[in-house]
C-alpha cells in the first residue's frame, strides 16, 4: 500500500458539544487579557472535524528477553506497585539503560545536540540555587556521563520551561526566561559548536538591561535557524525573533492569538507554523513573509482544526512527510487526549485521521487513572513531547508520556500504529535542596496528594468520573511520595539510542533492542520546534 492510500476521506464535521462551549466560556471569563486584546490575525478559514467514534488504545508492546515490564493496564503504574515500592525500581520493555546523570533534575523540556544534553531549569530554584541555570551533560562516552558546564545567563537562570531548543543547522542553543507561566523579555543565545562548552553570544540584548518585548511559555526555531519563535500563555502573544546576527536578537513580527498560545511545530520548508490551542486543537499559519524578511510581514491564518475527545491542552506538533503527504503528530497535555495524527497536506483543510492513546488514557479507565496516579503531580499519564526518528518517511516516534515514562511507537503506517518499547526510570526521590530543576519538587514540598487535575476536569465534563471511586483507599490512592518519575521531554534519537530527560532522574541514555528497532541510515531526529 502506498502512503497516499493511508488517508481516507475526512469524516463529516460535527458541531462542538454545548458542554464544551460552557467550559470554554467559563475559563475564558478568567482570561480578560486574551479576550479583550484585538488580534492581529484574520478569522479562521474553516471549521474542523472530530473523531466520529472514540479512539482505541494502540497495540501494546511485546516485551522480549531482559525486559522488566509493568504487569497490568498499558500505561498505568499500578497502585499496588506504588504501595509496595516496586514502582521505584522502574520498568523497561525492549529497552536497556546505558547510563544516567541526575544532576539537579531534568527540568520540564530539555534538549540535546551532538554528544551533549542540556537539562532545562525550573524557577524559582534555578534562580536562587548555588549553581543556577541549565546543566550541560557531556555524553561523548555514553557509558560515563559527566557534567561539563552550567549555563547561567539570565534566561537560563530564570527558568526555561518549554523554550530550551537547539537548531542543528546553525549550532545554536536558545531559551527564553520563564519565571512564571509566560516569561518576561529574557532570551539567551549560545553557540554550541563545541557542545560541551557552549559560548554565550548575546551579552546585552535579551538581558534585564535590554529585555526583548516578548512573552514566552514555549519556544522553537524555524528550520534554517534564523528565526526563533516564542508563544506566551498570556496574553497569547506569538513573536518572531530574528537571529541572523545571534549576538543581537531582534523582534521582527508579533501577533496576538488569544487562547492559541501553547507549543507549535514548523514544517521543514519553514513556510507553515502549526500553533497549539489551549483547548484541543491547532491553527495553521503561513509564516513565509516573516522567514523571508518581507517588510511589514503578514501572517495569514489558513485554517483551524479542533477536537473534543479529550486533550484540551494541545502541546506541540511534529511535522513529517510520508511521500507527498504532510502529517503532524500532535501530543495533547491536558486530560487523556493522547497524540493526534493529522493529515496536513492541504494546510487549508487539515484532517484528524488517528489518535494514539495508551489503555490508561481511555475514558472507561478515567477513575483508575486518577486513583493510581494521584500524588505524582498535577499531570499523570498524559502525553507531552515527541520526536520522530527522521523527518521524511519516519519509522518510529518516541514520546515523553509523563508518569507513563518514555513510550516508543512504530509509525511506518500512521493509521496502524503500534507500541514497540517503553521505559520508566528508577525513582530518585526529590530533594528540594538538590533537585531544584525538577518540576516534581513542589509535590515533595507540599507533601499532600496532588491529583491529575486535567484528567479530573475532562472526566467531569463527560460524566465519566466518580470522585469517590477515584479516591478510595481500596484503589490505593497515594500521597506525594514520589513513587514514579515524570518524563516530559522529547526523547531524541541517536541510532538505536535515545537521549532522555526525566524530572527527577535527569539525563539518561537508553538503548532500544535490535529486536524491535533498527535505525534508518539517514536517521535525523525531528522534535518539531
Amino acid at each position: 500500500m502506498s502512503h497516499s492510500d493511508l488517508f481516507p476521506p475526512a469524516s463529516t464535521a460535527a458541531a462542538q458539544r454545548p458542554t464544551r462551549r460552557r467550559l470554554l466560556i467559563a475559563v475564558v471569563s478568567l482570561l480578560p487579557c486574551a479576550l479583550t486584546a484585538s488580534t492581529l490575525l484574520p478569522a479562521p478559514a474553516s471549521a474542523a472535524p472530530r473523531h466520529s467514534t472514540p479512539p482505541a488504545a494502540v497495540i501494546p508492546a511485546d516485551c522480549g528477553p531482559g525486559s522488566t515490564p509493568v504487569v497490568g493496564l498499558q500505561g498505568d503504574v499500578p497502585a499496588a506497585d506504588r504501595a509496595s515500592g516496586r514502582s521505584r525500581r522502574g520498568y523497561a520493555c525492549n529497552v536497556s539503560l546505558v547510563s544516567s546523570y541526575a544532576g539537579h533534575g531534568g527540568g520540564i523540556v530539555s534538549t540535546s545536540f551532538d554528544d551533549c544534553g542540556y537539562m532545562g531549569s525550573v524557577f524559582p530554584g534555578s534562580a536562587v540555587a548555588r549553581d543556577p541555570g541549565v546543566e550541560v551533560i557531556d555524553a561523548a562516552n555514553p557509558s560515563r556521563l559527566r557534567k561539563s558546564a552550567t549555563l547561567s545567563a539570565p534566561a537560563m537562570a530564570a527558568g526555561t520551561w518549554e523554550t530550551l531548543k537547539v537548531n542543528s543547522a546553525r549550532k545554536l542553543l536558545v531559551a527564553a526566561g520563564v519565571p512564571f507561566l509566560f516569561g518576561a523579555g529574557l532570551l539567551s543565545v549560545y553557540d554550541v559548536s563545541d557542545c560541551a562548552r557552549p559560548r554565550l553570544l548575546n551579552k546585552t540584548i535579551g538581558t534585564a538591561e535590554a529585555p526583548l518585548p516578548i512573552t514566552a511559555h514555549e519556544g522553537g526555531f524555524s528550520p534554517d535557524g534564523k528565526t526563533y519563535w516564542t508563544s506566551g500563555m498570556g496574553p497569547g502573544l506569538l513573536s518572531a525573533v530574528d537571529l541572523t546576527d545571534p549576538t543581537r536578537p531582534r523582534v521582527v513580527w508579533q501577533g496576538l492569538t488569544g487562547l492559541e498560545a501553547h507549543g507549535f511545530g514548523i514544517d521543514r520548508t519553514g513556510s507553515t507554523l502549526y500553533l497549539s490551542h489551549n483547548f484541543g486543537g491547532i491553527s495553521v499559519y503561513d509564516i513565509r513573509q516573516v522567514t523571508q524578511r518581507k517588510p511589514n510581514p503578514r501572517v495569514p491564518l489558513l485554517s483551524k482544526l479542533t477536537w473534543d475527545d479529550a486533550g484540551w491542552a494541545t502541546q506541540h506538533s511534529v511535522p513529517v512527510q510520508y511521500g507527498d503527504r504532510t502529517v503532524l503528530f500532535t501530543p495533547t497535555e491536558g486530560g487523556s487526549g493522547g497524540v493526534k495524527v493529522i493529515d496536513a497536506t492541504d494546510p487549508r483543510k487539515p484532517r484528524l485521521v488517528n489518535t494514539l492513546k495508551l489503555a490508561i488514557n481511555l475514558p472507561e479507565n478515567q477513575d483508575r487513572l486518577v486513583a493510581s496516579g494521584s500524588g505524582g503531580g498535577i499531570f499523570a499519564y498524559e502525553s507531552h513531547y515527541c520526536a520522530a526518528d527522521r523527518p521524511v518517511n519516519p519509522t518510529a516516534l518516541a514520546c515523553g508520556w509523563t508518569t507513563s515514562g518514555v513510550r516508543v511507537f512504530d509509525i511506518r503506517d500512521p493509521l496502524q500504529v503500534k507500541e514497540i518499547a517503553y521505559y520508566l526510570p528508577p525513582v530518585r526521590p526529590t530533594d528540594p535542596l538538590t533537585s531544584w530543576n525538577s518540576p516534581l519538587v513542589m509535590s515533595a514540598v507540599i507533601g499532600v496528594p496532588i491529583l491529575s487535575a486535567p484528567s479530573i476536569l475532562d472526566g467531569l465534563r463527560r460524566g465519566q468520573f466518580d470522585p469517590v471511586q477515584a479516591q478510595s483507599r481500596r484503589n490505593g490512592i497515594v500521597l506525594a511520595d514520589q513513587t514514579t518519575d515524570a518524563c516530559f521531554s522529547p526523547p531524541e534519537w541517536r541510532g538505536n539510542r535515545l537521549y532522555v530527560s526525566c524530572s527527577n532522574s535527569g539525563f539518561q541514555v537508553i538503548e532500544l533492542s535490535n529486536r524491535v528497532y533498527r535505525a534508518p541510515a539517514d536517521q535525523q531526529s525531528t522534535v518539531g520546534s
